[in-house]
């Protein structure tokens, strides 16, 4: 398998899994259903070869691992589209219990481009998420700056984007630990952060979804932070939502 930066990263944050949970295979199947001719159908061994799975939904079920599951992939190295989870122990409020975990990448190419809304709807709404993300993997790694400790003490964003507390002194598991080019908010998720306001929401490109929350687009084209209407762009957003990232509470 060969590796590229050239992705989108999705990642969705839920309530944990418990007992015969199905949600990872409804996961898998709305990912399939919301890319075109997606087969996750393979996994990989040690020294990263493809491993086909005819028995998937069976494996799927029997290696609930690390209290999520496995990883699968297509099995085309060139256009490689990938999906796992698993617990984390933390939590992502001040005293919240562990929380499930679904990381899934496509390539940031048009086809992956076209999908990405209906994807991370399916991954997000499975999973019962709280809320999650999809962004290009360059933008992902600036704003993972936002929260990042450092030797120096506080995180130092990139590019004048605000410093976002750590998920112990947030308030709720509701409310977003920070921005993506595509947001996930489940209905609690928007009512935590205030979400929509006609008056004020009228640049976002949003869409309801069967469970009543939202996929919310910052910008027509993937997020590019080298790219200033983009910059600001992701900065009115966090303007607009304060109590993303913890930044309302004292």
């Amino acid at each position: 398998m060969t590796s590229s930066h050239n992705e989108l990263g999705i990642i969705v944050y839920a309530p944990a899994l418990v007992g015969s949970d199905m949600r990872p295979l409804t996961i898998i199947y709305g990912m399939e259903r919301a890319l075109p001719g997606l087969r996750l159908g393979w996994t990989t061994s040690e020294k990263e070869d493809f491993i086909a799975l005819p028995r998937r939904d069976e494996w799927v079920a029997a290696n609930r691992t690390d209290g999520g599951f496995p990883f699968l992939c297509n099995n085309d190295d060139n256009h490689l589209v990938t999906i796992a989870g698993w617990e984390n122990p933390n939590g992502l409020a001040a005293g919240s219990p562990p929380h499930f975990e679904v990381h899934a990448d496509l390539p940031l190419d048009a086809a992956g481009i076209a999908a990405a809304v209906d994807v991370l709807e399916a991954v997000a709404e499975g999973a019962r998420a709280f809320w999650g993300h999809a962004t290009p993997f360059n933008a992902g790694v600036e704003i993972a700056q936002q929260t990042n400790p450092t030797l120096e003490g506080p995180p130092r964003p990139p590019r004048g984007l605000p410093a976002l507390k750590l998920p112990d002194k947030i308030r709720l598991p509701e409310i977003p630990h920070y921005l993506g080019w595509l947001n996930y908010w489940s209905a609690a998720a928007a009512r935590a952060i205030g979400f929509p306001d006609p008056a004020r929401d009228a640049e976002l490109r949003s869409r309801r979804t069967a469970s009543a929350g939202w996929v919310v687009q910052l910008t027509d084209a993937p997020l590019d932070l080298d790219n200033p209407a983009h910059l600001d762009a992701l900065k009115r957003a966090y303007d607009r939502f304060p109590e993303i990232g913890g930044r309302a509470t004292p």
